[in-house]
């Protein structure tokens, strides 16, 4: 497509243009002190420094709203002080309230702390603004902890699934709270450097305001955060040292499940499996971490959130929470998905080294997969075999906030392999415009031994964020051959797609009125094949309110979808679609016991799943989506999800309605010990109009946690499903048929054990 290309010209000649421009926005400071002694809450009792220790530790004030009234002072006073020693970084946050009973902090397990009042920082160590750690606490002194990368990657924002080892404690009073903060040095990784120059930003969130306030300001007139840090001096000859973690596991179950694939048909058998293995790290000169594992601890035991998979054409995505993949796992995030570590299902050992010095960063993966050789046929010549993969990541960063760098994967499957090599991007023109850029290159030769092809994908974006107008422009070109069996790749990045989608938005924000902001925005798609051929457009328009703890948004989008024989079997003409839907958004945290988030949409889709025999079709849709967390107590929250989606055919005939209904209690009883409960049921009814065959299914889960750390931990737990199956004899043998009723299809009970031994 000539415009396209044009506009492909134009962002290199923009970039080319603006490429060394760059942007410091903050201009604060913070001198932080060496202290003797590790100050406690008792050392700011009456909620001031009342010891000499306190009163050496560095202290800052007038925090800066973001939110609901950007630039303006909090509404509450706030104080933090930070002092250091040889060992740890001290932080210890006042948080005035002029009505302290209506602070919400609730006793929840870790990483829980959303929706109460809570305090935190933040530490760019290497002075890179591009990412850092971040430590927060609510006023009962329950912990989070992550890691904030910038840029628009898939670990982009706050990455949760970072852990360390750190200390706190929270207290409430009669003029508010306390939280104190102790991180151990070897817990972070910097410089190896005498002297050291880092960046801090402190945030403090009053739910019932609505209240995102920070320091030094983090403004909505600036693009990005790490940028709006302040500088950190003062931390002199520390070193975490080389330090160790070794965490064994132990892990067993009894499982008495449904075999479906067993000899002379479906029938129950109850196995037991004991797994024993090691997870270990060591750190060396301040900033490198060596991961080894030896029969990972890939057990998951908290549970993915439910998503509608149902009619959905493109493959859904959930995260990863593997402890051996969270070191500095946003090395390997470009915008294109390239590591999607979840593809390694079943791997037996891997070693991998992560690390920066100076201005530049490395990190390596070699492990191997056992998944894609279990359960194949006899004489399957890849019975058997397993996947060895490895990846390698280099960057280099270029002045403030710009960086470029490259990666590449290797995954090797008998005789067949597929190579992956990227060169990436960023760059920041002004306080708003920065880019990425990213080239993708692409080698595979199927295990079948059939002929090697090659692929390649063009990746460039243009932001802009600011108060009032924010822009996206993203354009992606993507060769049928381009192949990445270790990322993940949507509609926009699917091979033999080019195209370009845009957002374009505005804000205001009125005085004297209830509505804090209001804006709209426009969002468009165009999408095209190799071949210059239209095959997706998407348009529509967005109006936005926001009050104090109330958000509601109003969208329509119009879409038109191509669909090419290939596409879907039986279709052998190009078929065009056109389809349109409004839904409404609406959500409120008013209430300290009820958080609500809610979604209806209307109008029509394409229907994916039509009778044997038919073609896709545009049908009538209904769909709620509705999540509702209540804390009728402080030590119990309960969070509901509600999703219904409804299909039928614009003549009225039903296509399907998929229902699913999930419900989790925790009962904290200290902050180490908690009790989950789960129930989630998940029914699909097929119409006459549709391929599917009813679906239900109910799942019940029960754990007992006992978490000291991150990695020191016990579980037992209970697991039992039940679906609308059952087993009829046909000619001798078993099959499995569709039934109006649940039946037990599997049950199993599991402890694991886990233990962090650290020097």
């Amino acid at each position: 497509m000539n415009l396209l290309k044009y506009l492909h010209r134009a962002l290199c000649a923009v970039f080319l243009t603006f490429m060394a421009i760059s942007i410091n926005a903050a201009e604060s400071g913070l001198t932080i002190p060496r202290i003797e002694g590790e100050p406690t809450l008792a050392d700011f009792s009456g909620m001031q420094p009342s010891t000499s220790l306190a009163r050496s530790m560095s202290k800052i004030e007038d925090f800066i709203q973001r939110t609901p009234y950007p630039g303006q002072a909090s509404a509450q006073k706030t104080e933090a002080y930070t002092g250091y020693d040889q060992e740890n970084i001290y932080v210890v946050v006042l948080a005035f309230d002029t009505n302290p009973e209506l602070i919400r902090g609730n006793l929840s397990s870790r990483e829980n702390i959303f929706g109460d009042d809570w305090v935190g920082f933040m530490i760019d160590t290497f002075n890179d603004q591009r990412s850092s750690f971040a430590f927060a606490s609510n006023a009962r002194g329950i912990q989070f902890d992550a890691r904030w990368t910038e840029g628009s990657s898939r670990r982009a924002g706050f990455d949760p699934t970072f852990d360390a080892v750190w200390f706190n404690e929270g207290q409430l009073t009669e003029k508010g709270y306390m939280v104190s903060f102790t991180v151990p040095l070897r817990s972070l990784r910097f410089n190896e450097s005498e002297e050291q120059t880092w960046r801090i930003q402190f945030t403090r969130t009053i739910p019932r305001y609505g209240e995102e306030a920070h320091w030094p300001e983090y403004s909505v007139n600036v693009e990005g955060r790490l940028n709006q840090t302040a500088q950190l001096t003062g931390i002199q000859n520390v070193s975490p040292g080389n330090n160790y973690q070794v965490i064994p596991f132990f892990f067993a179950r009894e499982l008495d499940a449904l075999n479906r694939s067993a000899l002379g048909g479906p029938k129950f058998g109850t196995t037991s499996e004991q797994e024993v293995g090691v997870d270990a790290k060591f750190v060396f000169n301040d900033s490198w971490a060596l991961d080894l594992t030896l029969n990972p601890d890939f057990s998951q035991i908290e549970s993915d959130e439910p998503q509608v998979t149902v009619n959905e054409r493109f493959e859904v995505q959930f995260p990863e929470r593997r402890p051996f993949f969270i070191e500095n796992a946003d090395f390997f995030a470009t915008d294109s998905n390239l590591v999607f570590t979840r593809r390694i299902v079943d791997p037996e050992g891997g070693i991998r080294l992560t690390g920066r010095s100076g201005e530049y960063g490395f990190g390596s993966i070699l492990i191997n997969d056992a998944a894609p050789g279990l359960n194949r046929d006899a004489d399957d010549p890849l019975r058997g075999e397993k996947a060895n993969i490895a990846i390698v990541r280099g960057f280099r960063d270029l002045g403030d906030q710009d960086r470029v760098g490259f990666l590449a994967t290797e995954r090797q499957l008998g005789d067949g392999y597929n190579r992956v090599l990227s060169f990436d991007g960023t760059f920041k023109f002004t306080d708003n415009w920065f880019t990425q850029m990213q080239l993708v290159g692409t080698e595979s030769e199927p295990t079948s031994g059939d002929k090697s092809t090659t692929g390649y994908q063009r990746n460039i974006m243009v932001n802009r964020e600011g108060r009032t107008y924010n822009n996206h422009t993203h354009f992606i070109e993507t060769t049928s051959d381009f192949r990445t069996e270790l990322g993940f790749q949507n509609r926009f990045y699917k091979p033999g797609t080019s195209g370009i989608h845009q957002r374009s938005g505005l804000n205001f924000y009125p005085e004297g009125s209830a509505l804090n902001r209001w804006g709209g925005a426009l969002f468009g798609v165009y999408l095209e094949d190799m071949e210059g051929e239209k095959i997706y457009s998407q348009f529509g328009p967005t109006l936005d309110l926001r009050f104090e703890t109330t958000s509601l948004n109003f969208n329509w989008t119009d879409y038109e979808e191509i669909l090419k024989p290939g596409d879907f079997p039986g279709l052998n003409s190009v078929r065009s679609y056109d389809y349109d839907t409004w839904q409404v958004r609406f959500s409120n945290s008013t209430l300290e016991t009820v958080q609500i988030n809610a979604n209806y949409r209307q109008g029509t889709t394409l229907n994916l799943v039509p009778q044997t025999g038919y073609l896709p079709s545009v049908a009538d849709t209904d769909r709620i989506d509705l999540n509702v967390l209540v804390r009728p107590i402080d030590q119990l929250s309960i969070a509901n999800t509600y999703f219904l989606t409804e299909l039928e055919t614009q003549s009225g005939t039903k296509i399907f309605s998929n229902e699913i209904v999930r419900s989790n209690w925790n009962y904290q009883f200290t902050k180490e010990l908690s009790l989950r409960f789960i129930a989630q049921y998940d029914k699909t009814e097929a119409g006459p109009a549709t391929r599917l065959k009813d679906d239900e299914n109910l799942n019940f889960d029960v754990l007992l946690r006992y978490v000291i750390n991150p990695w020191s931990a016990f579980y037992v737990g209970y697991n039992s499903n039940q679906s609308n199956f059952d087993i009829v004899d046909v000619e001798g043998e078993r099959e499995l048929i569709v039934a109006n009723d649940l039946r037990r299809e599997g049950d199993q009970f599991f402890v694991k054990f886990s233990y962090l031994f650290q020097r």
